[in-house]
């Protein structure tokens, strides 16, 4: 019996990723109007950034302690062995919680078995390794295998990405109030990345066309020369951006296999509207 590949919402993978590698996904929480809505099931990513567009200020919740329960143990029950591949655990505690109910049901279960794996990523460069790992899955690798495979992935998954509003990530802390308001006024679009499972700032530039090039440019600088591999583009509600981000790609680099998604609720909390991202593995960086 094939290893059960387990993530969370925070992977963005689109549904029939999801449905034709047979992912189960383990539901974060949206705090919206003083309601608890569970994503992708009470909530979509489009109301998200609806409620962003009414002046609302959405917010997110780990899943609890009883739903990564429900999904272990229905697992465990038919002695599937079971890897949860978790959003990055300095962003979220959500991979704390899932590793103390595996740990629990681990120590009453003979039949199954929970592995819990802390990726340092979140979005579709979460979602890539998930990707990898469920087509491991599928060949029939060992868990063991997959872990060894995630763990090299993982630290060198680049997330590359630009945000229009300012004032989601002053909210969250990354730049602050002056930075926000100047950026702003003057068309400001910073660019980040992922790094050791935080977001970090890179650089800043004056506009989004001058950022999607930017974008290409660090590509440039970070990306293993594989055609073959698969990249993705996520976008925050923006999807125009998002096509002129894969044409870019496409001209300068050839990929063929590439991912398009909206970011999901989770993430789309933390940065607003209007965000573009660009995942892809950097396979010369080396686990620590």
């Amino acid at each position: 019996m094939t290893v059960k590949i387990i993530t969370d919402s925070g992977s963005d993978l689109p549904r029939e990723l999801l449905e034709k590698h047979d992912i189960e996904v383990i539901p974060l929480l949206i705090e919206l109007d003083g309601q608890e809505l569970v994503d992708g099931r009470d909530i979509t990513p489009e109301q998200v950034y609806a409620a962003i567009r009414a002046g609302k200020v959405p917010r997110t919740n780990q899943a609890p302690a009883s739903i990564f329960k429900q999904v272990f143990a229905k697992f465990i029950e038919l002695g599937r062995s079971c890897l949860y591949l978790a959003f990055s655990s300095r962003l979220s505690g959500t991979c704390q919680t899932g590793a103390l109910v595996a740990q629990q049901l681990n120590e009453k279960s003979a039949a199954g078995s929970v592995r819990v794996v802390d990726t340092l990523c979140g979005s579709l460069g979460q979602g890539l390794v998930v990707l990898e790992a469920a087509k491991m899955a599928e060949k029939g690798c060992p868990r063991e295998e997959i872990v060894e495979r995630v763990q090299r992935l993982s630290p060198g998954m680049e997330h590359i990405f630009t945000v229009d509003d300012l004032e989601y990530l002053y909210r969250g802390g990354r730049v602050s109030r002056a930075s926000a308001l100047v950026g702003s006024l003057l068309n400001i679009k910073p660019l980040l990345h992922v790094k050791d499972g935080l977001m970090v700032p890179i650089e800043k530039v004056r506009g989004k066309n001058k950022a999607l090039k930017r974008i290409i440019g660090i590509m440039e600088e970070r990306c293993t020369p594989d055609t073959g591999a698969t990249i993705a583009i996520s976008h925050a509600d923006d999807p125009e951006a998002a096509a002129k981000l894969k044409e870019l790609v496409e001209e300068r680099f050839g990929f063929k296999d590439i991912v398009v998604n909206i970011v999901g609720s989770v993430l789309g909390c933390h940065i607003g509207l209007g965000g573009v991202a660009v995942f892809f593995p950097n396979l010369s960086v080396a686990p620590a």
